[in-house]
């Protein structure tokens, strides 16, 4: 009966305490006096699952503190005749990157400075399409003809046979996804027509909007470059601002990185990490950059601890970071990244466990993780959990006792010999 009555009000508060994170924290749930604290001792010693420095997957590292790997992929890897759709080159793939227990941040792109485009052979071979040649980087570079409907229904099929496939694969963390030059939203060097080597603005929204349908587990991101409106249809249509995408940022850290980077960051809204993972890349602008990009002290008045608390970082592609930092830092780094739990009270009767869980982080997680004493879960999902916030929860089970409460924090969205979730505690 006491759980119950708990539960209920545990289950009231929440509705009053909506929108209201702060209040949160000191709610204490009835006759808490009726559980003695129980003694908890744990800490976190590794970077945690689906966060932290992202190297490329074929490096193959396996660095203690690497949990993600990050590789582009090919459409015409994938599909060369309609509807013929060839998965092996995704499957070895992800299934290299797990064998080493980490996960994948995977994007796929049509267009590469300096080389051929991947659009597949039989899209090119269409009647009407015809590809854009011209210089990028001083590179010749190939354009898609997004004039083309089958290029636009390609585009759009793949993706649902993707999200088919995948969303709720554990090998795959997180999918980034654009058009232009990488797929980042942007050809800033090139022949940038809108409608031809640039989607229409129209079919972007469409197919975000798709996007949201589709993925309904993997988080999916677009550049922050989206917020130009050369590029991006955001201004035209605000309400694709309420879809459910996360943010990545090519440049973190460059010199300028107040400027144009700040307000792009803005202009998706400054709680989208509450619904999205945000991640990005160390500015290559400079070689200055790659090589300072980590100092201790920081650079250009900025460290980067103090910057992926501001932007709420989850993970950041730090593929040449091995060669100008120790692997002690690379971790301490990678740790100041995404959601990080502590148990701050512990409670324990016969039957039932009371926990006090915060996120010390900076970040949500967003995959489905759970409290759970002695393998039974808590109702309470820690992925709802914002960062700088705690919450009750309670845990019922007969074998439950003050000698027999093991607690751990459980998540079947992990491969197989990936280090666990871990958490904070010093209750005693």
């Amino acid at each position: 009966m006491r759980a119950l009555k708990f539960l209920l009000l545990f289950a009231l508060l929440g509705l009053l305490s909506c929108n209201r994170e702060s209040a949160e924290k000191y709610w204490i749930p009835e006759n808490l006096e009726d559980y003695p604290v129980a003694e908890l001792h744990s800490s976190i010693t590794h970077v945690q699952p689906m966060t932290g420095i992202v190297l490329w997957e074929e490096t193959g590292s396996t660095k203690s503190w690497v949990t993600l790997e990050f590789a582009y992929m090919l459409y015409n890897d994938v599909c060369k005749e309609k509807d013929v759709y060839d998965w092996s080159p995704v499957e070895n793939l992800l299934n290299d990157i797990a064998k080493r227990g980490h996960q994948a941040v995977i994007r796929f792109r049509y267009t590469y400075v300096g080389k051929s485009c991947a659009v597949p052979d039989y899209i090119k071979a269409w009647p009407g399409y015809k590809e854009t040649k011209g210089k990028s980087e001083g590179k010749t570079t190939y354009f898609p003809d997004w004039r083309c409907e089958e290029l636009q229904r390609f585009h759009k099929e793949f993706h649902r046979r993707f999200a088919e496939r995948y969303d709720s694969d554990p090998r795959l963390a997180f999918l980034e996804t654009g058009f232009g030059l990488w797929a980042e939203y942007h050809i800033y060097d090139g022949p940038f027509i809108i409608g031809q080597t640039f989607p229409s603005k129209a079919f972007q929204a469409d197919f975000l909007k798709s996007m949201d349908d589709w993925f309904k587990d993997t988080p999916w991101m677009i550049s922050i470059d989206a917020a130009d409106d050369t590029y991006g249809p955001f201004e035209d249509d605000r309400k694709l601002l309420n879809l459910n995408f996360g943010n990545f940022d090519d440049s973190f850290m460059c010199e300028d990185h107040d400027g144009y980077n700040y307000d792009s960051w803005s202009f998706f809204g400054k709680d989208r990490y509450k619904k999205a993972p945000l991640g990005g890349e160390f500015s290559y602008y400079s070689d200055y950059d790659q090589k300072h990009c980590l100092d201790k002290k920081g650079m250009y008045g900025r460290k980067f601890e103090d910057e992926a608390a501001k932007f709420h970082m989850t993970f950041i592609i730090g593929a040449d970071q091995p060669s100008y930092q120790k692997d002690s830092r690379l971790e301490e780094a990678s740790m100041a990244m995404g959601y990080r739990f502590k148990v701050e009270d512990f409670r324990v009767v016969d039957g039932e466990a009371l926990l006090l869980v915060a996120n010390k982080g900076v970040a949500p997680i967003y995959r489905d993780a759970f409290m759970a004493v002695n393998g039974v879960r808590s109702s309470f999902n820690l992925r709802t959990l914002m960062p700088g916030t705690s919450r009750w929860m309670s845990v019922s089970a007969p074998e439950i006792s003050p000698s027999n409460c093991a607690v751990t924090i459980e998540c079947d969205h992990l491969v197989k010999g990936q280090k666990g979730i871990e958490f904070e505690a010093d209750v005693k």
